[in-house]
C-alpha cells in the first residue's frame, strides 16, 4: 500500500512548484528594484532642487546686486529686474531645465545635435564661464582677505589703520568712512588709475589666489561632493544676512535709507544703461547661457517640476538680492547721517573731552567758531597743525566721513564689502560675527564657482580629455590662477570691474539670444515643444510656443540692440577709482569716477577727456 506521501508526490508534481517559486522571486526582486530606484530618483531629485536653488543664493546676489541697484536708483532698477525676470528669466531657466531632461548632454553636444551649424553656442558659453571663473576668484580673496582680519580685536576696519614706517594714521582717511578707507588701501592696495598696469602684483592678493584655485583643483580631483556644504552654508547666508538686517534696523537713518531704496523715477527708465545691467544680471544670476543647468545630472522629475523649481529658484535669488540691498542701503544712509557736519561734531566733541581728561594738550583744541565753518575748514585746521599734534588728533578721530557731498560714498563691487563690514562691527562679539560671515561668503563662492566650472570641464571630458579628468582639472585650474593675476595687481579692481560691467554681460547676452534664436525658429517652437511632450508623457503649456517666440526673444534682442547702441555711444565708460590725493575737484569721500575710453584702456580722464582728441568733450566731469 502506498503512503500518502507517495500518492501526494505523484498527484503534485515538483517542478511546477519550483517554477512558481522561482517566478515569485524574479517578480519580488523587480518589485524591490523598482521600489529603491524611486526612492533613488526621489532623493537625486530632491537633492538637485536643493543645489539649484543654492547656486541662486550665489555670492551674486550678496556683491553684485546690491551695487547695481544703487548705482541705477533703487527702486527703478528693482522693479525693471522683476519685470525682466518675469518676462525671460524664469521661462528661459524652465527651457533649459527641459532641454538638459530631454537630451541629456552637455551644453557643447546639446547645440550640435539641435541645430549643427550652430554648434559654436556651446564653446561660446565654455569662454563665459571661463571668464566669470577668472574675476569670481578675485572675489572669494576678497572674502578671504576680510576673514583673516576678522580674527583681530577690535577690527582693523573700525579705526583709520596705521601708515607703516612712521606709526602714524593717514590723513586721507578722514576725508572717508574707514570701512570704505579699508577696501582700498588694506584689502585691495589700489592704484589711482589703470595705468599702472599689472607690473605690481599685491602680494597677500596673489597668494590668495593660489589657495583658491589650489583648493578648486583638490576638490575636482578627488570628487568631494560640495552639494550639501553648499545647501548648508547658503542656509546658513541667509540666516546671518536677516541677522545684519535687523540689526541695521536700529541705524541712524534706517527707514530713509529704506524709503529711498523703493523709491520709483519715472525718469530713470529713460536711461538705457538701466535696462541693460537689469537684463544682464537676470541672465547671470540664474546661470542662463553658461551650461550651469544644462550640465547638472537631472532625473525624470516632469515639466510641471521644472516649472515650479525655476520659479523657486527666481524667487529665493530675488529675495535674496533684496536683503542684502536692503542692509547696503541703510549702511550709506547711516555713513550719511554721521559724515559732514555731524561728524565734526562727533570730533570736536571728542577732542574736547580727551583735552579734559588730560590726554590731548590744550594746542590741540579746536577753534570755537569751527562748528559754524564748513567741514573742509575743519580739515584745513587739522592739516596746519604741528606735525605731533596733527597725528594725535587724526588717530582720536571718529570713524566717520569729514568730507561727504550729495550723500554718496563709493560704488563698485567692493561697495558691499565695505557696507557689511560696517555691520557686522556693531555686533556684541563682533570678531565672532565677522569669522561667520566671511567664511561663509568664502564657501558659497567656492561652490558656486564649482558650478561654473562644470561648465569648463564637462564638455571636454565627454570628447577630448575621456581618459584623463585629472589631467583636465589640472590644466583648467593652472589656466585660471595665471589668468586670474591681472585680478591681483593694484589697478586690479578696476579691471575686473570693466570685465563685470561690459565685457561678461554683452557675451552672455549674445550668446542667450542666438540660443533662443536658434531654438525658436530654426529647430522651430512647434517641433520642440511636440518632442519636449512626447519625452515628458504630457503636452507643454499651448502658451508655451507663443512666449518662446514673441517674448523671450524680442526682450533679448533689445538687449542686444541696446548693448551694441552703446559701444558707439558719446559718452565712454567709466570705472570707480580710489584717490587718495586732498584735491577738492576731482574727490568726495575718497573715490573718483574716472572715464575711461572702451577702445583704449591705457587712457585715463579724471575730467573731460575726448577720445579720439577732438574740440569735443566725451568725458564725465562728475565726481564722487
Amino acid at each position: 500500500m502506498e503512503s500518502f506521501e507517495e500518492i501526494a508526490d505523484e498527484e503534485v508534481p515538483k517542478e511546477p512548484r519550483i517554477y512558481v517559486s522561482q517566478s515569485l522571486r524574479r517578480l519580488t526582486r523587480e518589485i524591490l528594484a523598482t521600489k529603491t530606484q524611486n526612492c533613488f530618483t526621489q532623493t537625486k531629485r530632491t537633492e538637485i532642487t536643493m543645489i539649484q536653488i543654492a547656486f541662486s543664493i550665489g555670492l551674486d546676489s550678496i556683491w553684485r546686486f546690491p551695487y547695481l541697484c544703487h548705482r541705477n536708483g533703487g527702486g527703478s532698477f528693482i522693479l525693471v529686474y522683476f519685470f525682466m525676470l518675469l518676462l525671460f528669466g524664469i521661462p528661459l531657466l524652465y527651457i533649459e531645465m527641459i532641454m538638459e531632461q530631454w537630451l541629456r548632454v552637455d551644453n557643447v553636444r546639446i547645440w550640435k545635435q539641435l541645430v549643427p551649424w550652430l554648434g559654436g553656442i556651446g564653446y561660446a558659453s565654455i569662454m563665459v564661464c571661463i571668464l566669470v571663473s577668472l574675476y569670481n576668484s578675485v572675489i572669494i580673496v576678497w572674502s578671504l582677505s576680510y576673514l583673516s582680519h576678522s580674527f583681530d580685536h577690535p577690527l582693523p576696519w573700525n579705526e583709520c589703520p596705521l601708515v607703516k614706517n612712521i606709526n602714524v594714521t593717514d590723513l586721507s582717511c578722514l576725508r572717508t568712512v574707514s570701512h570704505q578707507y579699508f577696501w582700498y588701501h588694506t584689502t585691495l592696495s589700489a592704484s589711482g588709475h589703470i595705468e599702472e598696469g599689472v607690473k605690481a602684483l599685491v602680494l597677500h592678493l596673489t597668494l590668495g589666489i593660489f589657495a583658491a584655485w589650489f583648493l578648486l583643483f583638490l576638490i575636482m580631483i578627488t570628487g568631494l561632493k560640495v552639494s550639501i556644504p553648499m545647501l548648508i552654508f547658503s542656509v546658513f547666508l541667509l540666516y546671518i544676512l536677516l541677522c545684519l538686517f535687523i540689526r541695521s534696523l536700529f541705524l541712524e537713518g534706517a527707514i530713509a535709507s529704506l524709503r529711498r531704496m523703493v523709491t520709483i523715477e519715472l525718469s530713470a527708465w529713460a536711461s538705457l544703461d538701466l535696462w541693460r545691467q537689469a537684463g544682464s544680471h537676470v541672465l547671470y544670476s540664474l546661470g542662463l547661457g553658461m551650461g550651469t543647468i544644462i550640465n547638472l545630472s537631472s532625473c525624470k522629475t516632469g515639466g510641471s517640476n521644472y516649472a515650479q523649481v525655476a520659479s523657486l529658484m527666481a524667487l529665493v535669488n530675488l529675495v535674496t538680492s533684496l536683503l542684502a540691498t536692503s542692509i547696503i542701503f541703510i549702511v550709506l544712509g547711516f555713513w550719511a547721517a554721521t559724515s559732514g557736519h555731524a561728524c565734526v561734531e562727533k570730533g570736536v566733541s571728542k577732542l574736547m573731552k580727551l583735552i579734559d581728561d588730560g590726554v590731548l594738550p590744550q594746542d590741540a583744541k579746536p577753534p570755537e567758531n569751527i562748528l559754524l565753518q564748513p567741514p573742509l575748514d575743519y580739515l584745513d585746521w587739522i592739516s596746519n597743525l604741528p606735525r605731533h599734534l596733527q597725528d594725535q588728533v587724526i588717530r582720536f578721530s571718529p570713524s566717520c566721513s569729514i568730507k561727504a557731498q550729495k550723500e554718496k560714498f563709493m560704488e563698485g563691487p567692493g561697495l558691499a564689502f565695505a557696507a557689511f563690514s560696517q555691520v557686522v562691527s556693531l555686533f556684541p562679539a563682533s570678531s565672532l560675527w565677522a569669522i561667520l560671515f566671511f567664511l561663509t561668503l568664502a564657501v558659497t563662492e567656492l561652490s558656486t564657482l564649482i558650478r561654473i566650472l562644470e561648465g569648463i570641464v564637462v564638455p571636454f571630458q565627454n570628447s577630448i580629455f575621456r581618459n584623463y579628468p585629472q589631467l583636465l582639472s589640472a590644466v583648467v585650474c593652472l589656466g585660471g590662477f595665471l589668468g586670474s593675476f591681472v585680478f591681483t595687481s593694484r589697478p586690479g579692481s578696476y579691471i575686473m570691474s570693466l570685465f563685470d560691467d561690459r565685457l561678461v554681460p554683452l557675451t552672455l547676452i549674445t550668446i542667450v539670444a542666438f540660443q533662443n534664436v536658434a531654438l525658436a525658429w530654426i529647430y522651430g517652437a512647434k517641433r520642440f515643444r511636440e518632442e519636449i511632450s512626447s519625452e515628458l508623457g504630457h503636452f507643454l503649456w499651448s502658451f508655451f510656443t507663443f512666449l518662446l517666440c514673441y517674448m523671450t526673444l524680442p526682450g533679448l534682442l533689445a538687449l542686444l540692440i541696446i548693448c551694441l547702441i552703446q559701444l558707439y555711444q558719446r559718452v565712454p565708460p567709466y570705472y570707480i577709482a580710489w584717490n587718495s590725493s586732498v584735491s577738492t575737484h576731482f574727490t568726495s569721500g575718497g573715490t573718483s569716477r574716472t572715464t575711461l575710453p572702451l577702445n583704449a584702456l591705457k587712457s585715463h580722464c579724471p575730467k573731460r577727456c575726448p577720445w579720439p582728441p577732438s574740440s569735443t568733450s566725451h568725458g564725465l566731469s562728475t565726481a564722487w
